[in-house]
């Protein structure tokens, strides 16, 4: 396959909490779930983890012994846990913590594992596409949000009723009736949503972060069958150009209220390799990308 990268960060003098790689046979993203605003019992930060736990992933999916996908999340969540166990608090609610996105083709089939709020989408040939997402952090956040969504962006209010609503959140993360992210318990990789589909019915995929899918999934000025084209047309930093565009229209949020103004945002597009170019008896392998920015 050939995968396309795109990402920035929500400001430029921020470090970008989002993270995607490539292996020959598979795709990470990962969106880092940070707790603003709220003192972290972390000394390394949310870049960090996701920056480890992106790369312990790739590792793990290089070495490919043909494990499923929560077993390989559930040991790249350990490896990384060991590495700041004795210096962090990393059961803590306010340690980092990270959505994963994992597409991956073996042979003739394509696996999937959505794990928080991140998106997936399958592009079927010839067919609507299929969104994937874990949708618990949005069913409980939901339960939380008016007084931060009634107050306009980088006002105190908004500052307040975020703090309050991350407070809330704390006590749902990683809980039964509540969402499930990637942290210090390998445990949560069984709660991840997983799935296969053949990779003869697959024209390609895209994984988003959440900074990414705004442009469907908050602001609604696309759908996704729009957004596979646009991509296919100018590639992935466009579709995060026109975030922005939209983003740097509404700074306060009045007409998209949302926790924040500005969001990292990342892309990696998956697409075949049409006939001529495919190597035999491979629909998706081997791999070639590149990033833009």
């Amino acid at each position: 396959m050939q995968v396309v990268m795109a990402t920035r960060p929500a400001k430029p003098d921020q470090p970008n909490e989002d993270f995607t790689g490539a292996v020959p046979n598979a795709v990470v993203l990962l969106d880092g779930a940070g707790l603003a605003g709220t003192t972290s019992t972390c000394l390394h930060g949310v870049a960090w983890y996701t920056r480890r736990l992106g790369g312990a992933l790739l590792g793990q999916l290089a070495a490919d012994e043909g494990r499923d996908l929560p077993a390989i999340l559930g040991q790249a969540i350990v490896q990384v846990a060991d590495a700041h166990r004795d210096t962090c608090d990393i059961s803590d609610p306010s340690s980092p913590s990270a959505t994963v996105t994992i597409f991956r083709t073996d042979d003739d089939r394509a696996d999937y594992l959505a794990l928080a709020d991140s998106v997936l989408v399958l592009d079927h040939a010839g067919d609507v596409p299929e969104v994937i997402t874990d949708g618990r952090v949005d069913a409980v956040g939901s339960r939380y949000r008016a007084a931060m969504d009634a107050a306009p962006n980088g006002t105190v209010e908004h500052d307040r009723a975020l703090r309050e609503y991350i407070e809330a959140l704390r006590a749902h993360r990683n809980q039964p009736g509540g969402f499930w992210v990637a942290a210090d318990d390998p445990g949560v990789a069984a709660e991840a949503l997983t799935g296969s589909r053949p990779v003869s019915e697959l024209r390609g995929a895209v994984l988003l972060s959440d900074g990414a899918s705004r442009t469907v999934d908050q602001f609604a000025l696309a759908d996704w069958p729009e957004v596979l084209a646009l991509i296919a047309e100018e590639g992935p930093i466009e579709v995060i150009r026109r975030v922005r565009a939209a983003e740097t229209s509404d700074p306060q949020g009045r007409r998209w209220p949302r926790a924040k103004a500005y969001d990292d945002a990342t892309l990696a597009w998956c697409t075949r390799f049409p006939a001529r170019q495919a190597p035999a008896g491979s629909g998706f392998t081997p791999v070639t990308y590149r990033i833009e920015r």
